[in-house]
């Protein structure tokens, strides 16, 4: 074998080696099924917890079903979606939309004066996973004045922030490649 074969090679054994492992059920933080790929076949996926003493982020598990086979790994992305299982208004959770989207939600509804929401809509286009929305609210205890909200159609660049037309650069984004500051930055948080 090459060289040049066996670098690409070597940087794929991580993310293979992450979508053969066995999920053990109590890792399951959330579970949502539908029909992504509009085949008619029912479709599911799953937030998992990392392992115990890692300070990763929930990983992403998206199966596939085709018309008469069983479930099938399409996406594993580990490290992706913030939430703390177990603590209370931290649990993050994924679920499926009539038109065949996941929306995958992130909040701290408990911790510190500033709340807030996030949602994720994930859509099937092209083959693979992207972002088609994104939503972000958010609100002070302290200052019930000062609240947010922004809502983002990330395919075609267009949105509301505090019920203001916004308009930004409309991309399709990979889910494995959406990094939550996209969103933010397009929404004036930060």
């Amino acid at each position: 074998m090459t060289a040049r074969l066996i670098l690409p090679l070597a940087c794929l054994l991580p993310s293979l080696a992450f979508a053969a492992e066995a999920i053990e059920p109590g890792r399951i933080v959330s579970a949502a099924t539908g029909d992504w790929d509009k085949n008619g076949a029912s479709d599911l996926a799953l937030l998992v917890k990392p392992d115990e003493g890692t300070d990763e982020d929930n990983a992403v598990y998206i199966y596939l079903a085709g018309e008469d086979g069983p479930l099938a790994l399409k996406s594993a992305i580990p490290n992706k979606v913030w939430g703390q299982y177990g603590m209370v208004g931290q649990a993050p959770s994924v679920t499926a939309l009539s038109n065949g989207s996941l929306v995958i939600t992130t909040h701290n509804d408990s911790v510190g004066r500033d709340r807030w929401e996030q949602k994720l809509t994930i859509a099937y286009r092209n083959f693979d996973f992207v972002v088609a929305g994104y939503t972000y609210s958010s609100y002070d205890t302290l200052n019930p004045d000062n609240t947010s909200h922004c809502d983002l159609n990330v395919l075609t660049g267009k949105g509301k922030w505090n019920d203001k037309p916004v308009s930004f650069k409309g991309e399709l984004v990979l889910f494995k490649d959406w990094t939550d500051d996209r969103g933010q930055q397009a929404c004036g948080i930060y």
